[in-house]
């Protein structure tokens, strides 16, 4: 374990000859661990992470060829990314069972986990999640072209203004090199190419095996991000938010203990700074239940 160079928190822990970021918080369990969505960061959730490490031990991390860890040939199988957690909170000495809180890809990652690792999950939650079922709701999942390194870099000359935005609170040495670092081609090429195997999630979690009957609350984010208002005309958007709303509760039923919570002004990539407090909230409140 090594303090690292570059990133403004957390530490380096060698997982399988390869260097894992790792940002750790608080006292006590069950841990509660964030599993960040496709082109996100362990620290970008550093204000809902703040705030659980008062009541639990919270973590943050970032996947291979993600963030400040090492480099890792993008996509990669979900399996690969539950494996690579599990020996990472092992390194970090994170004691399970843990509380899964997994954002949009991160809640594929979060029940693949679950499936190999069942007796080391006491709740998962769901933050607009990614779910094996999503074609029952919503429109076909596709495999999804990586942009050149053109557009890339348009998207992050348009994206600096959301990210001065989004990490507004955060503290100032943490806000600039966490945008710095989001707007740096390989993390844009890296974010793209993370999300572009979707049928492969599917596929993969249908295969893997039951989840455990755990604890879970499941937040459906119904705000409309920008980038899709401009893309998708009203209709449209109105079945995606029916959609999401129809899936999540599904999720939420198929356990003993789950619960569905509609945060309808919170926007997909950005409900947990939209919706901060219903966030925390859940998270507690799954904590709790686990206890």
């Amino acid at each position: 374990m090594t303090a690292s160079p570059q990133a403004p928190m957390g530490r380096l822990h060698d997982v399988d000859g390869r260097q894992l970021l790792l940002h750790r918080s608080g006292t006590g369990g069950p841990a509660v661990v964030f599993l960040p969505g496709a082109s996100a960061f362990g620290l970008d959730y550093l204000n809902i992470h703040d705030r659980v490490a008062t009541f639990t031990t919270s973590v943050l991390y970032d996947r291979a060829g993600t963030g400040w860890s090492g480099t890792a040939d993008l996509p990669r199988s979900a399996a690969e990314v539950a494996r690579e957690l599990h020996a990472l909170l092992r390194a970090a000495a994170v004691p399970g069972p843990y509380v899964l809180v997994g954002h949009s890809l991160g809640g594929a990652y979060a029940r693949r986990f679950a499936q190999l690792f069942p007796g080391e999950v006491a709740g998962i939650g769901y933050l607009d999640a990614f779910h094996e079922d999503w074609e029952a709701y919503l429109p076909p999942l596709k495999t999804l072209k990586v942009p050149g390194d053109l557009p890339l870099r348009l998207v992050g000359r348009l994206s600096r203004g959301l990210y001065r935005r989004m990490f507004a609170q955060w503290p100032q040495a943490v806000r600039e090199r966490l945008i710095t670092r989001h707007l740096d081609l390989a993390q844009l090429r890296a974010g793209a190419r993370e999300r572009s195997n979707q049928p492969e999630w599917r596929d993969e979690l249908r295969a893997g095996g039951p989840v455990p009957d755990v604890p879970v609350i499941a937040l459906s984010a119904l705000g409309v991000d920008p980038a899709m208002r401009l893309l998708m005309p009203p209709k449209a958007l109105r079945r995606l938010a029916e959609g999401k709303r129809q899936l999540h509760s599904a999720l939420a039923a198929s356990v003993t203990h789950g619960e569905h919570r509609v945060l309808a002004e919170a926007r997909h990539s950005t409900l947990h700074i939209d919706a901060a407090d219903a966030v925390t909230r859940a998270v507690r409140d799954l904590w709790q239940r686990v206890c």
